[in-house]
């Protein structure tokens, strides 16, 4: 009664417990000596055989970043870049006038720069979603250079990484290290320490990765800056538009396209398929990262060339793919069985469910019940103690404060105190709905030995389905 009371709730049907033993299964005593040093033991075991918890203890970090050393931790390279590039922009949209070509020209070369990363780096190079004929792989790499994020082998090194040691600090872009940190907080700055190990042979024997890998500067600089200025330059006299809008504008907003994939993606939205991380569905994410917000589900099937399942979400980097196959630039797409698919999904409603069932008072368990004898039950319903018993499918419930509110009337369960009450209750008078079931489950106080004798006849009224009380 204090429970429910403190959760706000108001049950006048819940009876006072039977003074009655309750059966118990007493602990050994024993089993308990040695606690500490088995977990002792156990801790050592799993440092032992945990790569994450083994580096973290035995490679010590960098020092952390303060006011006094900020300008010596400072990733210069690739800091100017990231931070001169929008001032650039900004230059550029004040002193350069507007031409139509130039605009169609910046939007188009922004989705195929952003293809490269995303149809290139990512599904292909670094989670090898689908196969990818020769020249293919080629236009994947060359537009990919072209978004300015390190060469394929060097990006998919640290993105394995990441799927690797997700939310560790072993995560190249851990996002429990902030939205800024893993947005562009990590490029800014040398890290702390290095990510951890992860596996890139099959990059380091592709002749075609390691030709970009071999010439990513002078591909990166032409594919950028180089050729988006000339196309607009010998296309429609328009040098300026190419290289402030097509050029830079276009790079500002490819590279924080993907680098929310790393920080938006980890803080907006929700998790249909394991919440145990921080990747998150968001269709506002998906929009900006061309596809890439459902990452609640990329995490769960990173191999996967689809980030979205359903038509309606938008993911144009599989449906690119999906066109390759069509003209046979592409082959093996990998799709993970809808069974196990549905499997997550399966796993975070049950959780969900639990997660609610925790705000419901649930009525006791059986094992939190005196066992009392039908003959036991006949003489306490006899009482004159403020109690009315009565036994129905082999459990015996205190009706007591349930009287008055018993929509069929008083009488029908006084006649039945002290006696059987299982077929009346089955459908003999009254065949009762879910919700009666649930409030009867709640007054229960004792478990009769031996069950309700009057099952069979339950069969034989054609009851078999009838709900039974729900336990916690």
């Amino acid at each position: 009664m204090d429970e429910l009371n403190k959760s706000g709730m108001s049950l006048s049907y819940v009876p006072k417990p039977l003074d009655l033993p309750i059966l118990t299964i007493e602990q050994n005593a024993s089993s308990t000596m040695n606690v500490e040093q088995e977990e002792k033991e156990k801790e050592e075991d799993f440092i032992k055989n945990n790569y994450v918890k083994r580096t973290l203890l035995n490679e010590s970090a960098l020092p952390p970043i303060t006011w006094s050393n900020w300008y010596k931790e400072v990733n210069w390279p690739q800091a100017t870049l990231l931070c001169l590039e929008p001032f650039i922009a900004l230059y550029g949209l004040f002193t350069t006038c507007f031409v139509w070509q130039t605009a169609v020209f910046t939007f188009l070369w922004y989705f195929l720069t952003g293809f490269g990363i995303t149809a290139g780096y990512h599904r292909l190079f670094a989670h090898r979603a689908y196969e990818a004929t020769l020249p293919l792989r080629y236009i994947l790499l060359i537009l990919g250079a072209g978004a300015v994020q390190g060469s394929a082998q060097w990006w998919s090194r640290g993105h394995r990484a990441h799927h690797r040691y997700t939310d560790t600090d072993l995560d190249p872009y851990n996002a429990h290290k902030g939205i800024f940190y893993s947005h562009i907080g990590w490029l800014l700055f040398k890290s702390r320490r290095k990510p951890g190990v992860a596996d890139v042979t099959d990059l380091i024997h592709d002749s075609s990765v390691q030709w970009q890998h071999q010439n990513y500067i002078s591909l990166a600089f032409l594919m950028s800056f180089v050729l988006p200025t000339i196309i607009c330059g010998f296309g429609w006299n328009d040098y300026r538009g190419g290289y402030f809008f097509a050029g830079v504008l276009r790079l500002v907003f490819v590279h924080h396209s993907t680098f929310c994939v790393n920080s938006l993606a980890h803080y907006l939205g929700n998790a249909p398929f394991d919440d145990r991380h921080t990747p998150r569905d968001h269709f506002i994410t998906a929009l900006i990262t061309l596809g890439e917000g459902y990452h609640n589900f990329h995490h769960e099937f990173p191999s996967d060339y689809r980030n979205a399942l359903k038509w309606f979400q938008y993911d144009p980097t599989k449906l690119l793919i999906k066109f390759f196959k069509k003209i046979h630039l592409a082959s093996n797409l990998k799709e993970f069985p809808h069974n196990e698919i549905q499997k997550g999904r399966y796993s975070m409603t049950c959780k969900a469910l639990d997660k609610f069932g925790q705000t419901i008072t649930w009525p006791k368990q059986n094992s939190q019940l005196p066992i009392i004898t039908f003959e036991e039950y006949q003489e306490l319903s006899k009482k004159n103690d403020g109690r009315a018993l009565i036994l129905i499918a082999g459990f015996i419930h205190d009706v007591s404060h349930f009287i008055d509110s018993h929509p069929g009337g008083r009488a029908i369960i006084k006649n039945y105190i002290g006696k059987d009450a299982t077929v009346p209750f089955y459908g003999g008078i009254h065949d009762h709905n879910t919700a009666a079931h649930n409030i009867l489950a709640m007054m229960k106080v004792a478990v009769c030995k031996y069950g309700g004798e009057v099952e069979y006849i339950k069969r034989k009224l054609g009851h078999v389905q009838t709900p039974t009380p729900i336990f916690a």
